[in-house]
């Protein structure tokens, strides 16, 4: 890393703020992204298939699609990250000729992934100086001037983050402004951002969209793969809409184009509903409905990685009922999903599931008694995404029926059967759950967790990064449980999805419930109890 860190960051002041990092080159012409005839083959699955599209410089454009549609594949493309099987991308009338990510970077083009990249045992200094890759560096550094020099840079974009702060301490929010930060010191004049908002809350979402807006008023061409269609409106210019790995609807102002056919063209349907999964066999006839399910009473634990502790935290769900849990992320939410699940001890307080007693219970005590989970991240917590699909369906039935009772054949095919109920697009249950786009993984999840005896569902984060289709079948699943007399417990970023499924809203600040509201739900009133007016 550079020897002179407080000397570079003056020198890149500029560099991050946008005019700098939209100055010309030489040679620079035409759109800012031209593509013709791209189409990219995994195995015998096209993932893109003869895509034309061209994207205006100076302009913000989302690319939208239903998960395995291609869009991140498309984004991986234009960023050098993956090189087409066939066709041409040209970067302001440069081509790129198959040679990395470093040659699209040269070009200006720079890719926010929706998983962050930047190593989290790194400061915020560390992270942003290893990508200055066109600087001569030493192997020392003085750590205070390194994020010393970084001080200024990071307040230009208006990023009020500590220079020394560890990555992986870092909230959410802070986490996308940094990952913009570090595209924009290497000079982005073409920014891709792959689902920024999926792990934003919706203030948090509406700032960056304004950020957006003043980088590309200074030249910056921003390209959002985004799923929700509200937040197209709030944030873009054009809509490409892809399909099945084509180009379904070229860049169109979104002005041209009602929300209705957008939606259409996503889906490739007339926007019929989804039809729900199939009801469980068995709903529990002894449960009368509106009967306490689940019981916390004063509910205090530890932190969690990336959160606060719960401090004092009583609340219920009651059978056929849906709590929704609002809350800036990092203020008690998944503490209360892991302590519940029995992932996590408390200090003290009690859990209660149908009138048991169920605190010192295991995680798979608990699960047996009917408490199942969707948790926050499926790719990390949901799934192993190297194993197979049937080995993620089986696990628990496996751990339940002991090694030596397990057969293979019959979990594979009880696995297919179950899939298939749950309407997963898949090849072959002997193929890892990783191959899988966000929605089927999620589909899979829900196979595994809705069976039969679930007394409670915490849902945590259900929606998140799905598509437009996904997202309702996922809702109205919730829904159909809740009518089966299982409770739910919806802890949601996106206020939305809660205002519309939530028969009570409870609202988490500091480790706390801070508000407990009941429907007509008014924005105002959340917003000012999520960020602590409440208290």
């Amino acid at each position: 890393m550079s020897a002179d860190p407080v000397a570079t960051g003056a020198d890149d002041a500029g560099a991050l703020a946008a005019p700098a990092a939209v100055a010309e080159r030489p040679g620079d012409s035409g759109p800012a992204i031209d593509c013709s005839d791209v189409s990219v083959l995994f195995g015998e699955f096209c993932a893109l298939d003869g895509v034309a599209a061209s994207f205006d410089a100076g302009a913000i454009h989302a690319i939208v699609g239903q998960n395995g549609a291609g869009k991140t594949t498309f984004s991986r493309v234009l960023s050098g990250l993956i090189v087409p099987d066939t066709g041409s991308v040209r970067v302001h009338g440069h081509e790129l000729r198959g040679e990395g990510v470093g040659e699209a970077r040269a070009l200006g083009v720079e890719l926010v992934h929706q998983h962050f990249a930047l190593p989290p045992s790194f400061t915020v200094a560390e992270a942003l100086e290893l990508f200055q890759t066109d600087r001569r560096r030493s192997p020392f550094y003085r750590r205070r001037e390194l994020e010393s020099g970084w001080s200024e840079p990071l307040a230009a974009l208006g990023i009020t983050l500590d220079p020394g702060a560890r990555i992986r301490d870092l909230p959410v929010e802070a986490l996308q402004s940094l990952e913009i930060a570090r595209a924009l010191v290497s000079d982005a004049k073409v920014l891709i951002l792959d689902e920024p908002t999926a792990v934003l809350s919706p203030p948090a979402a509406d700032a960056l969209f304004e950020r957006l807006r003043r980088l590309r008023d200074e030249g910056v061409t921003i390209l959002l793969v985004l799923h929700k269609l509200r937040e197209v409106s709030a944030a873009a210019d054009t809509v490409t809409v892809l399909r099945g790995g084509k180009v379904v609807l070229p860049r169109r102002p979104l002005e041209g184009v009602s929300h209705d056919e957008l939606s259409n063209l996503i889906v490739g349907s007339t926007g019929a509903e989804a039809p729900l999964a199939p009801a469980l066999e068995e709903t529990p006839a002894e449960v009368a409905s509106g009967a306490h399910t689940l019981v916390v009473r004063g509910l205090t634990t530890d932190a969690a990685e990336g959160d606060v502790a719960l401090d004092d935290v009583s609340l219920t769900v009651r059978a056929g009922e849906i709590i929704g849990v609002a809350g800036v992320e990092g203020n008690g939410q998944r503490p209360l999903v892991a302590a519940i699940a029995g992932m996590l001890q408390g200090k003290s307080g009690t859990i209660e599931l149908d009138g048991r007693d169920v605190t010192g219970c295991s995680a798979l005590e608990r699960r047996t008694l009917g408490v199942r989970a969707v948790p926050f991240d499926r790719n990390v917590e949901g799934v192993s995404s190297t194993s197979a699909i049937w080995e993620n369906v089986a696990i628990l039935t496996a751990l339940k029926q002991g090694r030596f009772w397990i057969n293979p054949r019959r979990l594979r095919a009880e696995c297919a059967a179950e899939i298939d109920r749950w309407q997963v697009s898949y090849r072959d249950v002997s193929e890892p759950v990783g191959s899988l786009s966000g929605g089927n993984v999620q589909r899979v999840i829900l196979a595994r967790e809705l069976t039969d005896g679930i007394r409670v569902l915490l849902a945590a984060q259900p929606t998140r990064g799905l598509d437009v289709g996904a997202t309702r079948f996922v809702r109205e699943n919730l829904r159909a449980l809740a009518q089966q007399q299982a409770g739910v417990l919806l802890v949601s970023s996106d206020l939305e999805e809660l205002f519309e499924l939530s028969d009570r809203l409870l609202v988490f600040y500091g480790g706390r419930v801070v508000a407990e509201l009941s429907p007509p739900y008014d924005l105002a009133t959340v917003g000012v109890a999520m960020t602590g007016g409440g208290k």
